[in-house]
């Protein structure tokens, strides 16, 4: 968050910015809102994410009734600072209708949205669960299925069964994230190694 709050284009849209909100784990675009001086002052200060409502004509912090909060990950500026991006993590669905985002249709990232269920099943770990099935088994189970799933997607590949190799895939990435998990490691880690190594 390296912007000064008094450099912003305030004067643009009578002191209010569009801000942007995206999830900072999946990217999806959760919704856009406004702000003026002091709901980023306030969103900086809690870091609960709060908006200048127009129509109520005062700040407003999401989730301040519905506890569906969005806390906040980090806050960029576009190139005529004017426009806000707040990246986020949402505490429950974000559109009122109790929908993820209030665009349904906004695409997302499938393997960090699947890496946070599988966070979530981590905690929660409700019976009847393939996933909890999978943490109650242990770490040397979970490695063993991720060395059975790379081996079944490597013969797939051989055999040239572009169908059986997508599946094998899907559930090689599923085993791995769940490992990942289960030490404690998440799929952005195992990313960010990817990230450092690239030239």
């Amino acid at each position: 968050m390296n912007f000064e709050i008094d450099a912003l284009a305030w004067d643009k849209q009578d002191g209010l910015l569009p801000a942007i909100v995206q999830d900072a784990a999946t990217r999806r675009v959760l919704m856009l809102g406004y702000m003026n001086r002091e709901a980023l002052t306030a969103t900086l200060g809690s870091g609960k994410v709060t908006f200048f409502s127009r129509s109520k004509q005062r700040l407003w912090m999401k989730g301040e009734s519905s506890g569906d909060v969005l806390e906040l990950a980090g806050i960029e500026t576009d190139c005529d600072a004017d426009t806000l991006l707040v990246q986020a993590h949402p505490r429950g669905p974000t559109c009122h209708l109790k929908r993820v985002s209030c665009f349904p249709a906004a695409p997302s990232d499938e393997l960090a949205e699947l890496d946070a269920l599988i966070a979530q099943r981590e905690r929660e770990r409700p019976a009847g669960s393939y996933t909890t099935k999978l943490f109650e088994s242990g770490i040397r189970r979970m490695a063993q299925k991720v060395g059975e799933e790379g081996v079944e997607t490597a013969l797939a590949a051989v055999a040239q069964d572009e169908d059986a190799l997508l599946g094998e895939a899907a559930d090689l990435l599923y085993h791995l994230i769940v490992l990942l998990r289960a030490r404690g490691l998440s799929l952005a880690d195992a990313l960010r190694v990817l990230e450092a190594r690239r030239g």
